[in-house]
């Protein structure tokens, strides 16, 4: 489990840029297609059966947008910086502060869920213990789309945007990622791999989609 210091310095790091966060980041799906597609595919799979979590949510610009789509929503952030943003930015979605190894959330309260970009901040030998925790409160046979940075090795920021943090962000190979679900109760279903769009830091990206199994 993360350690306290850890919550600590991830947490501060997300309030401290919440705001220029947003401002930066809070459009981004208008320009990745492919990300609205596995979207799309995830609320239709769904097909209103439950609420989608949008786990690591940000400033809340995909629980919105799942909102947006026919999709009851919740996003869980760690930040309580980044939830202020989500509730006033998108309230049609709902909004919870939340970590992801202690998801505040019921057994099987959600349909789906989503983690974009969240677990890069695990190590990789936490990673099945948030799988749990996703399969926790998925219901049997949610889909669970995981997208992260591609590769090995860890980036660490002290500066960002101009601002003091101290945050890492670890990259993850397609097999570790698919290891780790499969270890917590999962059966992946798609695997892609894409180039960055030229908004984003160059880095190649994987998908998985996930779906619980029991």
């Amino acid at each position: 489990m993360i350690g306290d210091d850890d919550h600590a310095r991830v947490r501060r790091s997300y309030d401290t840029v919440a705001a220029e966060y947003w401002e930066r980041i809070g459009d981004e799906l208008a320009h990745k297609p492919l990300d609205r597609a596995l979207l799309a595919s995830l609320v239709e799979q769904t097909d209103g059966r439950g609420p989608v979590a949008d786990l690591g949510c940000g400033p809340g610009h995909v629980a919105g947008w799942l909102a947006g789509h026919g999709a009851g929503s919740v996003g869980i952030d760690l930040s309580p910086a980044m939830v202020e943003i989500a509730r006033r930015e998108h309230p049609a979605a709902e909004f919870r502060v939340g970590d992801l190894l202690r998801l505040p959330a019921e057994d099987g309260e959600f349909a789906a869920a989503v983690a974009l970009y969240s677990v890069i901040h695990l190590e990789p030998s936490e990673l099945h213990g948030a799988f749990e925790e996703m399969r926790r409160v998925l219901r049997p046979g949610g889909l669970l789309l995981v997208a992260f940075h591609l590769g090995t090795g860890t980036r660490h920021l002290a500066q960002w945007w101009g601002h003091e943090v101290d945050v890492d962000f670890r990259h993850l190979e397609i097999a570790t990622v698919a290891g780790r679900l499969a270890d917590a109760g999962f059966t992946v279903e798609a695997t892609i791999e894409r180039t960055n769009h030229p908004q984003e830091a160059p880095t190649r990206r994987g998908y998985l989609m996930a779906r619980r199994a029991g």
